[in-house]
C-alpha cells in the first residue's frame, strides 16, 4: 500500500514537472517593478524652497522619460505625486507614453487622508489589467492597494493570476513618535490584508522612512503573528541601515551631498525605498516567482556611503542616467523582476475549494481554506516516502477558514492533500525546517 502510494505522488510530481517544463519551454513572461519616490511631482509642495522654478516639472519629466525608457517596467509605483488628477496624467503623457508608446495606464488616485501628495501606479496595459483598486485611510497619508490580472491566453476565470501592490509614503522622522505613527499606519495595511480573505501574490513597496529592522513597523510587517500574511524582504539584510557602510548597496537616500532647493542633503546613508513580497511571490507558491538577485537600486554600486549618486564615479549605469537620477530626486529608485509563469494557457485543474499553506513550516502547521458551501474536508500530510505522518477532517462552514496543527516531525519536504466530500483534491508541497 505504501509503495503503491508513493507511486501515485510520484506520477503527480512528474505531471507536474511536465506542466511547468511546458510553461518554461516557451519562456516565462518577467513583471519588472520599479518604486520611485519622485521628490514633490507638485507646484505645491508647501516647502518654501521646493517651488516651479527650483522643481520644475518639465524638467522632471525629461529625467524621468530617460530613467523610465531605461528600465522599462511593467509596474511604475510612485511617492510624492501632487494629489490632484492633473499630476497623475501629466506624468503620463509627458514622461511615460511618449516616442511611440501609448500602452501605458494608471490606477485612480485618492487623498483621503489630506495633503499635497499622494500615491500612484503606472503600469503596462498589454500585460496587465487593473481588476479594482483600494485606499486605506491613515493618519498622514493614504496607503493604496491595485490590484490586476495578468492578460494571459485562454485562462478562465478560475486559472487567471491576479497580483496586488500595496504603496504608501510612511511618517518620515526617528522620533518615538514618528516610529509610533509608522506602526500605526502598517498594522492598519496587515489587518486589511489578513481580514480579506486568503493570502496571495501582493507586493508593499514605497518610501517607509525606516532606518532600521528592529523598528516596529518593519518587525509588523514581517513578524506578522500569522505567517501567511506576513512580508518577505527580498534582500534579507537585516541591521541598523542608517549610516552603516555595511548597507551601502541597499541605501537609496540621498543622491545629494550637499542641500539645494528641494534635496535633502547627507549623501547615500538610508534605505527608506523599500519592496517588500507576500510569501506567496517569495516562494513562487501561486505562479509568480520573485527572480532571485534582481532587486536593487538603480545606480547603487555600493561604493557611494555618504557620497552622491554622481561622485565618485558611476560605471554601473550610462551618465545620461546618472545624471537624471540627480537632477530629478532626491531618492534612487528600487526594482525588483517577478516571472509569472502561465501566460501559455496551461490548462490547470483547480477543485471548488481554495487553500494555502504557509512555508515554510516550522513548529506550526498553518493553513487557510476557503469555500463557497459547508462540508467536511480532510487533510492529509505524507512524508515522500509515502508515509501518512497526520490526518485530520474538518466540519467547515461556508468561508474563509485559518486552521492551525501542531508539527513535531522531521526536517524535510512534504505533500498535503486536501479533499472535499465530492472527491475534488488540492495537493500542495511544504517545506519543514
Amino acid at each position: 500500500m505504501r509503495h503503491r502510494l508513493f507511486l501515485r505522488l510520484a506520477v503527480l510530481e512528474l505531471l507536474l514537472f511536465v506542466a511547468v517544463k511546458a510553461v518554461f519551454a516557451q519562456g516565462p513572461d518577467t513583471i519588472r517593478m520599479m518604486q520611485y519616490n519622485l521628490m514633490y511631482y507638485t507646484t505645491t509642495s508647501g516647502v518654501s524652497d521646493c517651488n516651479s522654478i527650483s522643481n520644475n516639472l518639465d524638467t522632471k519629466d525629461t529625467h524621468i522619460k530617460t530613467i523610465f525608457q531605461y528600465v522599462k517596467p511593467t509596474v511604475f509605483c510612485v511617492c510624492e505625486m501632487g494629489s490632484q488628477n492633473l499630476y497623475a496624467d501629466r506624468l503620463l503623457n509627458n514622461a511615460i507614453n511618449t516616442d511611440g508608446i501609448d500602452y501605458y495606464r494608471r490606477g485612480p488616485l485618492t487623498n483621503q487622508s489630506g495633503g499635497t501628495i499622494a500615491n500612484m501606479i503606472y503600469y503596462d496595459s498589454r500585460k496587465l489589467t487593473l481588476y479594482k483598486s483600494t485606499n486605506l485611510t491613515t493618519s498622514y497619508r493614504d496607503i493604496n492597494g491595485y490590484t490586476f490580472y495578468y492578460n494571459a491566453d485562454n485562462l478562465d476565470s478560475k486559472d487567471t493570476i491576479f497580483m496586488t501592490f500595496w504603496i504608501a509614503h510612511l511618517k518620515a522622522g526617528d522620533s518615538p513618535n514618528n516610529e509610533e505613527l509608522r506602526l500605526v499606519q502598517v498594522q492598519k495595511l496587515m489587518s486589511r490584508i489578513a481580514n480579506s480573505g486568503l493570502p496571495g501574490n501582493y507586493t508593499f513597496s514605497g518610501d517607509f522612512n525606516i532606518y532600521s529592522s528592529n523598528e516596529p513597523a518593519y518587525q509588523e510587517l514581517t513578524e506578522y503573528s500569522n505567517s501567511l500574511y506576513r512580508f518577505y524582504d527580498p534582500v534579507n539584510s537585516p541591521g541598523v541601515w542608517h549610516n552603516n557602510s555595511q548597507f551601502s548597496s541597499l541605501h537609496t537616500q540621498s543622491t545629494h551631498t550637499q542641500s539645494t532647493d528641494c534635496f535633502s542633503s547627507g549623501g547615500l546613508d538610508d534605505r527608506f525605498d523599500i519592496i517588500l513580497v507576500s510569501p506567496y511571490i517569495y516562494y513562487g507558491s501561486d505562479r509568480i516567482h520573485l527572480v532571485e538577485g534582481s532587486y536593487h537600486a538603480l545606480g547603487q554600486d555600493g561604493a557611494r556611503f555618504n557620497g552622491s549618486i554622481l561622485s565618485p564615479s558611476n560605471n554601473s549605469i550610462p551618465s545620461q542616467v546618472a545624471n537624471a537620477l540627480y537632477q530629478q530626486s532626491d531618492h534612487l529608485p528600487v526594482i525588483m523582476d517577478m516571472t509569472i509563469d502561465a501566460h501559455v494557457g496551461v490548462p490547470v485543474y483547480k477543485p471548488d475549494f481554495r487553500v494555502n499553506i504557509a512555508n515554510p513550516v516550522r513548529e506550526t502547521l498553518q493553513i487557510d481554506f476557503q469555500h463557497d458551501k459547508p462540508g467536511k474536508y480532510g487533510i492529509s500530510i505524507y512524508a515522500t516516502d509515502g508515509h501518512l505522518v497526520m490526518t485530520r477532517l474538518e466540519d467547515l462552514d461556508a468561508g474563509v477558514h485559518h486552521l492551525s496543527y501542531p508539527f513535531p516531525f522531521q526536517k524535510g519536504v512534504y505533500f498535503a492533500v486536501f479533499t472535499d466530500e465530492s472527491g475534488q483534491k488540492s495537493t500542495l508541497k511544504l517545506i519543514h525546517y
